[in-house]
């Protein structure tokens, strides 16, 4: 019986064995079928299988994982001088892969050598297939391999500069025309590879694929620059480059050892394409990172707090920038101006999600220009935002003294929270209402020195601007904020430390208020915290102002929770303040009160500047 059952067991063995063939199939998990399928260096750090095919057809599988600078020698050697794509490819990856193990500088090169070869054969080969996986494989693996063979010693830059460069079978000579260093008159310079860079902070990393190594580059003034002279650009602003290395008939001078090429500069403005070989070929462009490099350690989130509670902070230096409006890119010809102006305790930086929302909305990043105004928020109100109309006066003038740009005059400004009350006193006739609510002597009559009526003037008695044709208010206090009423209002006023140059005001004004000229006691100078209780003079007669004609008005309205808007009020803010008729739309989100990043407050005011762009459409 026991022989038997052996017998029997043996059979079965057999039996159930034969179903495992030694070659055949099972069902796996599609999600990790197409991962092994499309796997390259770039994405797991070892060759893909378009590689690793080839060195296993032509048993050089275990010698490349023993000697790869040995096998990479072979394939080049036996390259042959016209067609190959598989072998051109497969050298492309398995140097860039050697690269990556070895440090060594010239694999990196020559890796982006046969990705160009092979992206662009010309006479010497196949064009690619366009839907090949491997054409956008060897555009990434050029672009990242160009980054590192062009690095500096640390690996923390790109260093671009003309120059004969090393590599595995011969020698890279490139030369760079320095114009291509230069921008907006500005050199330049610390060029940081992109691809190496993680983004937080914002909702989208945006890229635009195409060729090139993008990079951020910092920036400085080249001397007596006639370009630069009505620059705005701050200092610590990262601008957005591409690098490309255009080669001369890489594949046909593989074989020599002896290349040549030119390193070409893509900056803002230069085009989204490139041409090769007469064909157009999109650039690669990081359209996100240059904001957030902007953004990380700035000095900007220092004034959030520090420019409220001091009116005389100042966080850019230097006489071009005493008004408090710059630019992220030079004005051209044409574009319109999207002035964006931050709230109480803010800063330009609160912005960052809208502008890289908007910047890579082709409609509209073609057409307007983000202009920043960053302000003292604990100053007055009025005075702020005098200090806006006469900065967007100076530029406007400095920029077309002749009044012919049409885009200048079409400006968009947009205004959250307190910024919003600035907006609106670019857009206001205000004639003798804001001292008519505090007094009932003749502005005239008052006898007051000429640094306090010149202020009183330039704050009090507003003429809107007749360039600003539409205007966006968003969380917007017009009839004034309950929290300015209460406690925290109180306790912001006490933190608040007004300018040094309202010294004289604060005297003239005890003076005055002695004298019986102002009809309510102020026993100071108030804040802009002060000037947004709702009791306050000041706001009730601003609410009680019209918006000149011509200029378009929408409100954006955040409310929190579900319940009836009008009844709602978004921390800070209630909608019954926020809320004012004759304007063009009003939108409700559902949000707080910084509500400037929310994805529908975006939305709504790319709606509105694309209506802009419709109804203007004769400035093209």
């Amino acid at each position: 019986d026991s022989e038997c059952s052996r017998i029997a067991s043996t059979i079965l063995s057999l039996l159930l064995s034969a179903c495992a063939t030694p070659i055949g199939i099972q069902r796996g998990d599609p999600h990790l079928v197409h991962r092994t399928l499309t796997a390259n260096v770039l994405s797991t750090g070892e060759p893909g299988s378009f590689s690793v095919q080839l060195l296993r057809r032509l048993n050089l599988f275990d010698k490349f994982t023993d000697d790869p600078a040995k096998v990479l020698a072979v394939l080049h050697k036996t390259l042959k001088p016209k067609g190959d794509e598989d072998r051109l490819m497969a050298l492309a990856e398995l140097s860039f892969f050697h690269a990556e193990q070895s440090e060594e500088r010239s694999y990196y090169l020559a890796s982006a050598v046969y990705d160009y070869a092979y992206v662009f054969p010309g006479a010497h080969g196949t064009p690619p297939n366009r839907i090949d996986p491997r054409l956008r494989l060897a555009v990434d693996i050029y672009n990242r391999a160009l980054t590192r063979g062009l690095a500096s010693p640390d690996g923390e830059l790109v260093e671009l500069a003309a120059g004969r460069y090393e590599l595995p079978f011969g020698e890279l000579e490139i030369s760079l025309d320095e114009s291509h260093l230069t921008w907006a008159g500005y050199r330049l310079e610390n060029f940081v590879p992109a691809l190496e860079l993680e983004v937080r902070g914002l909702r989208n990393r945006y890229r635009k694929p195409g060729i090139g190594a993008p990079l951020a580059a910092a920036h400085a003034p080249l001397e007596s620059s006639a370009s630069r002279r009505h620059s705005r650009i701050p200092p610590g602003l990262k601008i957005p480059v591409t690098a490309f290395l255009r080669l001369d008939d890489p594949r046909g001078a593989l074989s020599s050892g002896k290349l040549r090429g030119s390193l070409e500069l893509y900056k803002p403005g230069s085009g989204r394409s490139l041409k090769v070989d007469g064909s157009s070929v999109p650039i690669e462009f990081e359209s996100t990172t240059w904001l957030a490099y902007s953004l990380e350690g700035a000095p900007v989130w220092d004034f959030e707090i520090a420019g409220f509670r001091s009116g005389d902070f100042q966080l850019i230096g230097g006489k071009k920038f005493k008004d408090g409006l710059f630019m992220l890119k030079p004005h051209r010809s044409g574009g319109i101006p999207l002035v964006l102006v931050h709230g109480t305790a803010s800063s330009p930086a609160r912005w960052a999600e809208l502008i890289n929302e908007l910047a890579n909305d082709r409609r509209i990043a073609g057409r307007y220009e983000a202009w920043l105004f960053m302000y003292n928020t604990g100053n007055p109100v009025a005075y702020s935002a005098a200090l806006l109309r006469e900065a967007l006066t100076n530029v406007v003038t400095e920029l077309d003294p002749e009044g012919k740009d049409p885009g200048l005059q079409q400006m968009v400004v947009v205004g959250h929270s307190q910024g919003g009350l600035l907006t609106k006193m670019t857009s206001i006739d205000s004639g003798h209402r804001f001292w008519k609510a505090i007094s009932d002597v003749p502005f005239e009559e008052v006898d007051v020195s000429t640094e306090t009526r010149e202020l009183i003037e330039r704050s009090l008695f507003v003429k809107p601007l007749p360039f600003v044709r539409r205007v966006i208010f968003i969380s917007t206090p017009h009839r004034g904020s309950y929290q300015a009423a209460g406690i925290l209002g109180r306790i912001a006023t006490w933190l608040v430390k007004l300018p040094g140059n309202f010294t004289r005001l604060s005297l003239d004004i005890a003076m005055l208020r002695t004298a019986g000229v102002l009809r309510t006691p102020m026993d100071r100078i108030p804040s802009s915290v002060d000037n947004m209780n709702p009791s306050n003079p000041f706001i009730q007669t601003l609410a009680s102002i019209p918006i000149r004609e011509g200029v378009a008005v929408h409100s954006i309205i955040p409310v929190l929770g579900e319940g009836p808007p009008e009844e709602g009020a978004d921390g800070v803010v209630k909608y019954k303040s926020a809320h004012i008729e004759g304007v063009v739309s009003e939108k409700v989100i559902r949000s707080g009160h910084s509500t400037q990043s929310h994805p529908d407050t975006i939305e709504e005011v790319r709606r509105i500047l694309l209506e802009h762009l419709g109804r203007n459409d004769k400035i093209r």
